[in-house]
């Protein structure tokens, strides 16, 4: 089984390196061809050179792709052969792992601020999130917008200093860099490929240790107001009128998907909890709002707040009450901060 999954990470990352290959001279010509094209308009117009900002930006992405995938072969190369144990070579792995995702995730940020004009505001600032207590963190997020979990993990690396193991959906394998580097710290793709999505969201759980932090997005995938509806109608089909009817009453979040959230508390029972709600990525949710809403014209406003673990009330079922309760505070906080265009709105 091992040895079968090798061969699959192998030929899948031979796949998606070829492809980002042929990728970074076809986007830059696409960038060359849209400068050209774009310029008349966007001069006479004082335009927002749309297209070249999202090539521009499409292009510095691979290329910051690709510069990843080269550090952490060069580390690789250089530290983590060198070690015989088996345990402190996946440790090394870990720790260069996790400095060239920071390093990636944080030109990426820059390349967001200079061409989309992404600020972010966050309050309390997060670099204090993790600064009086060495205990494992579990944080719970709202999902909406394009990019808010890689701008999350970069300011958890950078800001927080806390070491993010986290939970992705499978598709992200298809990022080169990402596959790379996500594999070698620990994480749960889901859907996993056998068992439980709460049992892989629980084992992870249960290896954080001091300096480290379960990254969740309950929701299960970003809000849109189509969503929403389909949720709360598929929470009545189950048999649960209470609980969409609270649902109901938020507007601005979809209903946690409790289990894993569930799970990762139960097997990291010492880990404080911290919610994060966030406003101003909601804007961009397709192809279409992109075009529309880029660059931004607001900053990406963020709030968190910290649970300690003792204040986490025991049992599931009081636990899912606490969860929807703490969801209704993500929508709350929402409501009074979000722009009238958000897709909320």
């Amino acid at each position: 089984m091992r040895l079968a999954g090798a061969v699959v990470t192998g030929l899948r990352r031979t796949t998606t390196i070829a492809l980002l290959l042929v990728l970074v001279p076809a986007v830059a010509a696409l960038l060359v061809a849209a400068g050209v094209l774009c310029a008349p308009v966007s001069l006479a117009t004082r335009g927002a050179w749309r297209p070249v900002r999202i090539a521009g930006f499409a292009l510095l992405y691979l290329l910051v792709d690709l510069a990843g995938l080269v550090a952490a072969a060069g580390l690789w190369a250089r530290r983590v052969p060198a070690l015989r144990d088996r345990g402190e070579r996946r440790a090394a792995a870990a720790t260069d792992a996790f400095a060239v995702l920071e390093r990636v995730l944080r030109l990426l940020r820059h390349a967001g601020e200079r061409v989309f004009h992404l600020r972010v505001e966050a309050t309390p600032p997060l670099a204090v999130a993790h600064g009086h207590t060495a205990a494992p963190v579990l944080v719970f997020v709202r999902h909406a917008g394009v990019g808010d979990s890689f701008l999350l993990l970069q300011t958890l690396l950078s800001e927080a200093g806390l070491r993010p193991h986290t939970v992705l959906k499978r598709a992200l394998r298809a990022d080169p860099a990402l596959d790379v580097l996500i594999g070698r710290v620990p994480h749960c793709f889901l859907p996993p490929l056998d068992g439980r999505a709460e049992d892989a969201i629980g084992e992870l759980a249960a290896g954080l240790g001091p300096g480290d932090t379960l990254v969740i997005f309950p929701e299960g995938g970003n809000f849109t107001p189509r969503r929403r509806r389909r949720a709360i109608a598929s929470l009545r089909r189950r048999g649960l009128p209470r609980r969409a009817s609270r649902a109901e009453r938020m507007h601005h979040v979809l209903p946690p998907q409790d289990a894993g959230a569930l799970a990762a508390i139960a097997a990291a029972p010492a880990a404080d909890v911290v919610f994060v709600a966030h406003t101003g990525l909601d804007v961009v949710h397709s192809a279409r709002t992109a075009w529309t809403r880029l660059p931004l014209r607001d900053s990406v406003r963020a709030h968190w707040w910290r649970i300690p673990a003792a204040r986490v009330p025991p049992g599931d079922d009081a636990r899912s009450e606490w969860l929807l309760g703490q969801w209704a505070r993500v929508d709350r906080w929402i409501a009074d901060h979000a722009t009238p265009d958000a897709t909320h709105a």
